[in-house]
């Protein structure tokens, strides 16, 4: 006597193949990875910088000619948000936007502008990083 109606085994035909239209559907969603724009413009955090990056070796570069450390998890973005490799720009002038690591000082991201982007007005790399004194003098 089966135990299995026909009734369960449409239900499980159902779920399978519902199953399979979804797992074929995830990687068709992922290749729509553009950045969300406004008007053609990236939008950034409100604390990034705007400096000119050297990348001037694994862990160090400059920024404004002003030596810095690079966070572990450091990321370089190119203008359309995709990973850049740091070991391919070293040495190369970049116009970027970035933030500062606020417990250790380091950079921790930076993005590599357009000319649009560029054009738009954002404070620069002469902002206090660190917020001690020595104490040698009174406030």
């Amino acid at each position: 006597m089966p135990r299995c109606t026909s009734f369960v085994r449409q239900m499980a035909a159902t779920l399978a193949l519902g199953a399979c239209a979804l797992m074929a559907a995830a990687p068709a969603s992922a290749q729509n990875n553009q950045p969300i724009t406004l008007n053609g413009l990236r939008n950034f955090p409100e604390a990034a910088l705007r400096g000119t990056l050297v990348v001037t070796s694994a862990t160090t570069a400059s920024i404004n000619g002003n030596a810095i450390r690079m966070a572990p998890g450091m990321r370089l973005l190119s203008p359309d948000n995709s990973l850049v490799m740091l070991h391919t720009m070293t040495g190369q002038e970049l116009t970027v936007n970035y933030l500062i690591e606020y417990s250790t000082g380091m950079l921790l991201t930076a993005w590599i502008l357009t000319k649009a982007e560029a054009a738009q007005a954002r404070a620069g790399s002469n902002a206090t990083t660190v917020n001690y004194n020595t104490g040698g003098a009174s406030q």
